[in-house]
């Protein structure tokens, strides 16, 4: 290792086997100071991160995992799509690399207020034993150490990818929710279902095939599993990264967002009829068995086709369209 200068007379640090690694010291203290804030945020959370009994440990990152493997306990929510946030979020600040790098940099003193914010908010949700507020301080940590260092022009490029580690965090408290979404699928369901033809009848979350000589001749129970929550969930957080990086405009970008709640519900009910229409043709033990195994399928290809469609008007330019569509109109035969 040998020490020289560059042109500007700023002392480098080369790397005599490794020409391309070469670091001002500036840079090493830089580097130096990353490892110093990741260590410290490191230990702060897997070690004081936890105070729930339930999960034998203090890690928020263990008690987050073992939230994202348990999809019975919360009225069916899943979030095992939950470990792929990270990886989004780290691909989105590789996006916007080039205007991270080119924006300007100062010390922002903001970004010190949040930080001592993001300490007490983890102190709070340690003492009230809540490690999703623990974890939401973290996730105001992890944006307002740049915030600070590097100030505004550099933290607006990474408020996105901070504010989507929110899918990381799981929301057990959304299992009260689960039972409405199963009443409102059934009732859309079976109303479609007998808009189709087929005379069936609704008890509670329950659709049931009347036989015109009486009885039922199948009927399809919609529990909780089957509530729509997990595709809720996961369409929220595809949409989410589909609008920011599709939309031109920020109306858009939240319109579009909002809308993934109505898709993920249009999603499930195409798979609660089409699991109906199963049960009428094949009988209800094939609808209810690998029928029923695999419709998951049926969810999330329905509310993505209908999300990527959606956003695809929405960038539409509406006058070139009509102007096209009047100019066919009118086009003589």
């Amino acid at each position: 290792m040998s020490d020289t200068r560059d042109t500007a007379g700023t002392k480098v640090v080369l790397s005599a086997r490794w020409r391309l690694a070469s670091l001002t010291e500036a840079e090493w203290r830089g580097v130096a100071m990353a490892a110093a804030i990741a260590a410290f945020i490191f230990v702060l959370f897997h070690f004081m991160g936890n105070t729930v009994s339930t999960v034998a440990s203090r890690s928020a990152f263990v008690w987050m995992r073992v939230r994202w493997a348990d999809k019975i306990s919360y009225g069916g929510a899943d979030y095992s799509h939950g470990w792929l946030i990270p990886f989004v979020s780290l691909f989105v600040v590789w996006l916007r690399r080039k205007d991270i790098i080119a924006a300007p940099k100062a010390v922002d003193r903001r970004g010190l207020i949040l930080i001592v914010a993001a300490l007490l908010l983890h102190w709070v949700g340690a003492k009230m034993q809540q490690t999703r507020v623990s974890l939401t301080a973290l996730i105001l940590l992890l944006w307002g150490f740049p915030f600070y260092f590097f100030g505004w022009g550099v933290a607006k490029h990474l408020v996105f990818p901070a504010a989507y580690l929110a899918f990381c965090i799981p929301l057990t408290f959304l299992d009260v929710i689960a039972f409405p979404l199963r009443l409102l699928a059934t009732s859309v369901s079976a109303a479609t279902l007998n808009g189709l033809g087929l005379d069936v009848v609704q008890e509670g979350s329950k659709i049931l095939a009347v036989s015109p000589m009486g009885g039922t001749r199948w009927g399809v129970d919609v529990e909780n599993p089957c509530s729509g929550l997990r595709s809720l969930l996961a369409m929220t957080a595809l949409t989410a990264i589909y609008a920011y990086l599709t939309q031109r405009t920020l109306w858009k970008k939240w319109a579009l967002f909002i809308l993934s709640i109505p898709l993920a519900i249009a999603g499930n009910v195409a798979r609660i009829i089409f699991i109906g229409l199963m049960a009428e043709a094949f009988g209800e033990k094939v609808a209810v068995g690998i029928v029923h195994d695999y419709s998951g399928y049926v969810v999330f290809s329905v509310a993505i086709l209908l999300m990527v469609g959606i956003g695809s008007l929405m960038n539409a330019n509406v006058r070139n369209v009509w102007r096209d569509m009047r100019d066919q109109m009118l086009r003589p035969a």
